[in-house]
């Protein structure tokens, strides 16, 4: 599979088969986000893998109660241990855990899994969930598993929407 082909594949999966993700591909897809750029390499990225069912359901209900996260096979919580801001004034942790998810993302969907990201979620109701400090952020979490629906067509903007040269023409 090529990189666009990874791309194309990718899609929001809110419906998953109750059924556990191999070890072997959990590893593929952590060395994926471990091989991920970060501002100043700093690496900040940390992940909790949720697989429990009881503390799946837990997060489902933290994350505004989604239940579809229950039958996912994991539940990532994506957290940056970085305070930095970047000399453009952008804070290093959500964007290095941005580009992280997005390689688990593409790997995942490499291997024949489905994502989705989750950003409607309370963090203080995360935290304690899964034991995560006072001193961390929270980020984002990520469902990841076996789809149990079909990708649909994305309605993408076209090209000359989103794109120009040189200078601001929009």
């Amino acid at each position: 599979m090529t990189v666009i082909e990874a791309i194309r594949k990718r899609y929001s999966c809110r419906a998953y088969k109750d059924k556990s993700i191999e070890p072997e591909k959990l590893e593929q897809i952590f060395e994926a986000a471990r091989m991920a750029p970060s501002a100043k390499n700093l690496q900040d990225w940390r992940f909790v893998i949720v697989a429990d069912r009881e503390n799946k359901c837990k997060l489902a209900e933290a994350a505004n109660n989604q239940k579809f996260l229950e039958n996912a096979g994991i539940i990532i919580v994506a957290c940056s241990n970085s305070k930095d801001v970047m000399r453009c004034g952008q804070a290093i942790g959500p964007i290095d855990i941005a580009i992280a998810l997005e390689h688990i993302a593409l790997q995942a969907a490499e291997l024949g899994l489905a994502t989705c990201w989750i950003g409607s979620f309370y963090p203080e109701k995360v935290r304690p969930i899964v034991g995560i400090p006072e001193d961390i952020d929270i980020i984002e979490l990520m469902a990841v598993g076996y789809p149990a629906d079909s990708q649909k067509e994305p309605k993408r903007e076209p090209m000359k929407k989103i794109l120009c040269y040189e200078k601001w023409q929009f």
